[in-house]
């Protein structure tokens, strides 16, 4: 184990599968107290429980703000700082629908897990980084926020608006000591891309010059980065993950 992070704390939302989880372990790895978040009480007790005190699972809806509030506050209370918070949850909601046949309820759903659960963890995490005159937020993203996947307008409109948050965080606190970033990934080999219909994941793939998925490996070591110390001068950024797909 490296020495990278010690004596940082972190909590990371959507940590029990799929890139959330690689970050979370990435983080441990280099020396993090990662604080678990993710409604799967089960599978966070498989994956953080047997840690000692390195990592705290935390089960926890984190569409409900008082939760959120509630759990960071007892964070905060415990740790008396919070120097990383990584947004990891995230759902697809249905897709392969034209937008004029979206279901209005699965949107506002996709909406509330992808991105007001972001604006509940920031607005609880971030005061205390400006206390403490140091923070790394990292949003994950999507290559649909920024191009617009056919079929996923929830999906694609839902990270496009974590990017413009992003946008605007990164300038709001630009000099605090806080820098706020986005990461966001072509196709991830994940349990959400292996939930997608087949036709979709296709449409997707080919559209990545390097033909392949990436990895969890790859997103967690990129979102290592950006939430390190030694990412100080790029705040309101969107990292692409892309396979060569996104080049602006």
């Amino acid at each position: 184990m490296s020495d990278r992070l010690v004596s940082q704390t972190a909590i990371v939302t959507g940590a029990a599968s799929g890139i959330g989880k690689a970050i979370a372990l990435k983080l441990m790895e280099h020396g993090a107290k990662v604080y678990a978040f993710d409604l799967n009480r089960n599978l966070l007790l498989e994956y953080f429980g047997n840690h000692d005190s390195q990592s705290i699972p935390v089960a926890i809806d984190v569409t409900d703000q008082q939760q959120v509030k509630d759990e960071v506050n007892a964070v905060i209370s415990k740790e008396k700082k919070i120097d990383i918070l990584v947004n990891c949850v995230g759902i697809t909601g249905i897709t392969n629908v034209k937008s004029h046949q979206v279901d209005i309820e699965n949107l506002k759903l996709v909406f509330d897990v992808n991105f007001m659960s972001c604006v509940y963890t920031s607005q609880a995490v971030i005061p205390n980084m400006l206390e403490h005159h140091y923070g790394r937020v990292l949003h994950l993203a999507s290559i649909a926020g920024k191009e617009g996947n056919a079929g996923m307008l929830a999906y694609s409109a839902s990270k496009a608006a974590l990017i413009g948050m992003t946008k605007v965080q990164g300038a709001e606190y630009a000099e605090s000591g806080i820098t706020v970033n986005a990461m966001a990934p072509a196709v991830i080999r994940t349990p959400l891309v292996d939930n997608m219909p087949d036709a979709q994941v296709k449409y997707m793939t080919d559209k990545i010059p390097m033909k392949r998925c990436g990895t969890l490996e790859e997103a967690a070591n990129l979102a290592l980065y950006i939430v390190s110390p030694e990412n100080s001068f790029t705040t309101g950024f969107t990292f692409d993950l892309t396979g060569g797909r996104a080049r602006y």
